[in-house]
């Protein structure tokens, strides 16, 4: 079957401002369409709708005219590469490499799954498989909102803006319904995934670099003395509860984390003049700790050391 490839181009009328109007690319290969910005204006009278350039030989209409020809030639080159190596060439794929020229990572998600799949190699070593899901979790949410906002299934990282990641934290406080807190934390991977294609000189500039995030910290709130003592002497005949119980009491005697009380044993206990102290690090970050241990999380750990 034969293969059809065009491009055109034509102005944007709903984004004209004092008569000035964007110039738009689209090309079509195949029944397959996608748009892309020129970044390019013209005045709206100088325009050609049927030529598809600026009318006239004014120094405006040239230069814009020489930029187009320049966009055409770029984008047809990229078609012939890509049907010489690929079975089956679609609009999308010509524009992502058009836009994504010179770059290791030509596209946004292209980026996230080859830090997914590093990531992957480092779970149980230096990297938790909670963290690793949250990554898969905001790779999906990236595409979700590519669909949505830009009709496209990728984008190409130096198409990337600061509008780009303010406009992705409104989706998920909007569309998927987080806390703010929540969005905090979900856009650090994305910022994290630019940055590093920033400082591997992947892209020329970070888009992300000036937009901070409020995290929209809570005030916390405290267990008195008294109350943890009530806590305490609470009589509970669920083996489960009372367990639960005693882990919550032990972190609020030691400070130590959860998931680092899960990972304690025997072997972390030893004695140092005279006293005995927990000897441990942080799963999250390696981090060494030592604790000495008063008479209550020492009589919770003799409590059940039997199991």
């Amino acid at each position: 079957m034969r293969s059809t490839f065009k491009t055109v181009f034509y102005v944007n009328g709903s984004k004209e401002k004092n008569g000035i109007v964007p110039i738009m690319g689209r090309v079509t290969i195949n029944g397959t369409i996608t748009q892309f910005s020129c970044k390019q204006s013209i005045s709206k009278e100088l325009w050609d709708a049927k030529g598809n350039r600026a009318k006239g030989k004014s120094r405006e209409a040239v230069a814009v005219n020489y930029a187009l020809d320049n966009i055409k030639a770029q984008i047809t080159k990229h078609y012939q590469r890509l049907s010489d190596r690929e079975a089956f060439v679609t609009a999308e794929m010509v524009r992502n490499a058009y836009q994504g020229v010179g770059t290791e990572y030509e596209t946004l998600l292209r980026a996230f799954d080859k830090e997914n799949e590093a990531f992957a190699k480092r779970v149980g070593k230096d990297r938790s498989k909670r963290t690793y899901l949250k990554y898969v979790i905001v790779r999906r949410y990236v595409a979700e909102f590519i669909k949505k906002k830009y009709k496209r299934t990728d984008i190409a990282m130096n198409e990337l803006t600061e509008d780009f990641i303010r406009d992705y934290c409104l989706y998920l406080r909007n569309e998927v319904g987080l806390e703010q807190s929540s969005v905090c934390v979900y856009s650090i991977p994305l910022k994290h995934i630019v940055t590093a294609a920033h400082y591997n000189g992947k892209i020329a500039r970070n888009p992300f670099a000036m937009y901070h995030l409020d995290p929209d910290h809570k005030e916390r709130g405290f267990l008195t003395e008294d109350e943890i003592q009530a806590l305490s002497a609470i009589k509970l005949d669920n083996p489960n509860f009372a367990l639960a119980r005693d882990l919550f009491l032990f972190g609020c005697w030691t400070g130590i984390s959860f998931t680092d009380i899960k990972n304690l044993t025997t072997d972390n206990i030893i004695e140092m003049n005279g006293a005995s102290w927990i000897v441990s690090k942080r799963q999250k970050t390696g981090v060494p700790f030592q604790i000495k241990l008063m008479d209550i999380p020492m009589q919770i750990i003799k409590r059940h050391e039997a199991f």
